[in-house]
């Protein structure tokens, strides 16, 4: 099972304010959608609770939330408390051929980063600058090969312009 990290970030790598999104951009959630249904998604427990109601969980994916919160739950999704505990999970599901996918938020990011069990990024990069009170950390370019996976242009249903990249180590 591998995993991988998926992320949508400003020109200074803010992510969200208040815990929301900055942008409404469809052609990025379409390929942020594409990129992990039939797969794995690990976020917050923030992260859960910002996903309006009526799309969580988030269909066609297993769901996991990770929160410090002990009495913390949510139907349909898999709640762990630390990460140790979720690589003690796949670990065990090592046979698994989905992609486990770290959807943030900052924090949950930093966490797995910082297991360097990340194999694999896909970091849209948005063309702004927001108010932003949480970040991504930043990308060290000397242990990661970028590509270029999409570019889309700003248009009348996404108000900014963005690429999406891939990392690898």
């Amino acid at each position: 099972m591998k995993i991988s990290l998926i992320v949508a970030k400003d020109s200074r790598n803010g992510i969200g304010k208040d815990n929301d999104l900055l942008w409404h951009l469809p052609a990025d959630m379409k390929f942020f959608k594409e990129t992990t249904t039939g797969h794995i998604v690990l976020m917050g427990r923030k992260n859960y609770e910002s996903i309006p109601e009526k799309f969580r969980p988030l269909p066609g994916r297993l769901n996991m939330i990770l929160t410090h919160n002990k009495s913390f739950q949510a139907p349909d999704c898999l709640i762990f408390h630390t990460v140790e505990e979720v690589l003690g999970w796949k670990e065990a599901n090592k046979g698994d051929e989905r992609t486990l996918f770290i959807i943030g938020g900052g924090e949950i990011y930093r966490q797995f980063l910082n297991t360097n069990q990340v194999e694999e990024m896909f970091v849209t990069q948005v063309d702004a600058v927001f108010d932003a009170d949480t970040f991504f950390p930043e990308i060290d370019e000397a242990v990661w090969q970028r590509e270029l996976v999409l570019e889309h242009s700003a248009d009348e249903k996404n108000k900014f312009g963005f690429r999406v990249y891939r990392y690898t180590k």
